[in-house]
């Protein structure tokens, strides 16, 4: 991500990325930091609140005290917005942390910043992609239904890994083998007229930006079934494709060795949720 940046933290809004943290901030060695990722875009911000909303769901897994509410954080976000220029693309990320603690978090210490840069959405291309060895984890192991720091590491080696090996992106599986999500987005199939999606069983997130694409998808008729999908049915789909807040919705191209070519079902959905962010 590249151009100008601006972060809100302790009641006002500063030019770029502030120093915040400290070596004995909790955040720093015990990892307590929950954020969210929104855009805008086309003039709008699609789904704001429903991120911020889930800002505050993540904060309260994580043992958190949440500082404000959904609606103080989305008219902060908003107002971050309105000091760019009308119709710029941005990234938007709220975060909360918490400021001691020795390993558990004192809830009453958190903080909060949001953090808005402008950021292009990435060209659709085409994600190349592979399975990787590296899986997410269980809810048992670890805070995954919060939009938690302490999950990326994980994705972060699935990530290297995968790039290392030529591709964009990694398709990680729970810890049952069963496909979960690629390292940073959700991922879909077709196959014989119907879309298919990981069904959310605690080991990734229900993206908001993937509820919305399955929404518009239904409401025009296309039948779309969140279920366990096995690894060797990406090797049968029809076509392949991603949705997550940074890009939105993208075609997969490849897959290991297999190449696909963007599809009728990725088109269709791209298109929806354009017609919608601009009519929104």
């Amino acid at each position: 991500m590249s151009g100008r940046t601006l972060t809100y933290v302790d009641g006002g809004w500063q030019e770029g990325s502030p120093a915040l943290i400290g070596p004995d901030t909790h955040a720093m060695w015990m990892a307590s930091v929950v954020f969210d990722g929104a855009r805008a875009m086309e003039g709008r911000t699609p789904d704001l609140d429903r991120h911020c909303a889930r800002l505050i769901e993540s904060a309260r897994v994580m043992g958190l005290e949440p500082v404000a509410d959904a609606e103080t954080v989305e008219g902060l976000s908003r107002e971050g917005v309105a000091k760019f220029p009308a119709g710029s693309p941005l990234y938007i990320r709220p975060m909360m942390w918490a400021e001691r603690g020795f390993v558990a978090a004192e809830p009453d210490s958190t903080r909060m910043a949001i953090f808005i840069k402008e950021a292009p959405l990435p060209e659709p291309s085409g994600v190349k992609t592979m399975v990787s060895a590296y899986r997410r984890a269980s809810p048992e192991s670890m805070p995954t239904l919060a939009k938690a720091s302490c999950l990326y590491p994980q994705a972060g080696l699935a990530l290297q890994d995968a790039r290392r090996k030529g591709f964009d992106n990694a398709i990680m599986l729970d810890m049952l083998g069963n496909v979960a999500e690629l390292a940073t987005a959700n991922v879909w199939i077709a196959r014989d007229g119907i879309v298919h999606t990981p069904v959310p069983n605690g080991t990734f997130l229900n993206g908001i930006t993937r509820q919305r694409i399955i929404a518009l998808m239904r409401a025009e008729g296309i039948e779309v079934v969140e279920r366990t999908i096995r690894p060797d049915e990406l090797d049968t789909a029809d076509e392949a494709f991603t949705t997550g807040n940074y890009g939105k919705v993208m075609p997969i191209t490849r897959i290991g060795e297999r190449n696909f070519q963007p599809g009728p079902f990725y088109k269709r959905a791209r298109e929806l949720y354009w017609d919608y962010v601009v009519s929104g």
